[in-house]
């Protein structure tokens, strides 16, 4: 069976996805979704990506709802930043943030948490240096910005993953 489906869960939310998009349960649909699925499946099997290896799951809730909270403030202030252009100089810039992290999961999700954050976003990311550039649109500190991402988030990812 995983010879066919090196990955029946991915194969299964894949076909849900399109199915989902596409709107229809017509034949004609399912079995392209099904080969789409099966296709992309196989070609997952084929990059061999290693394992995922969790230290603890017991930190995700609380780094979920930290990044739900992060992800609120920065919309007000990207919207005040916007709606209210007048009312101080902003300067954007970029901030090089040295991550002790290796992982790459964490690395990956760590790269989400930056992008989906308004105002922010992952620009490079050295794995021989392990400096990461981040630009930021109402840089004020660049200090700040480094304890934020290091203690906030890093941190945390380092206590998911190995």
């Amino acid at each position: 069976m995983t010879r066919w489906l090196p990955y029946p869960l991915l194969t299964l939310a894949l076909l849900a996805m399109w199915l989902l998009l596409n709107q229809s349960l017509a034949p004609g649909q399912l079995i392209l979704g099904t080969a789409v699925a099966v296709i992309a499946s196989r070609a997952m099997a084929a990059l061999q990506p290693e394992k995922a290896r969790f230290r603890s799951v017991r930190p995700i809730p609380r780094l979920a709802a930290r990044v739900a909270a992060d992800i609120v403030r920065s919309n007000i202030a990207v919207a005040r930043i916007v709606l209210l252009p007048g009312q101080r100089q902003r300067v954007s810039g970029f901030v090089r943030v040295p991550i002790d992290m290796r992982n790459r999961y964490g690395l990956t999700i760590l790269a989400c948490i930056i992008t989906a954050t308004p105002g922010t976003i992952w620009v490079q990311f050295d794995r021989n240096t392990g400096r990461l550039l981040v630009h930021v649109l109402d840089l004020i500190d660049e200090e700040e910005w480094v304890r934020l991402i290091k203690h906030r988030y890093e941190r945390m990812l380092m206590e998911i993953f190995e």
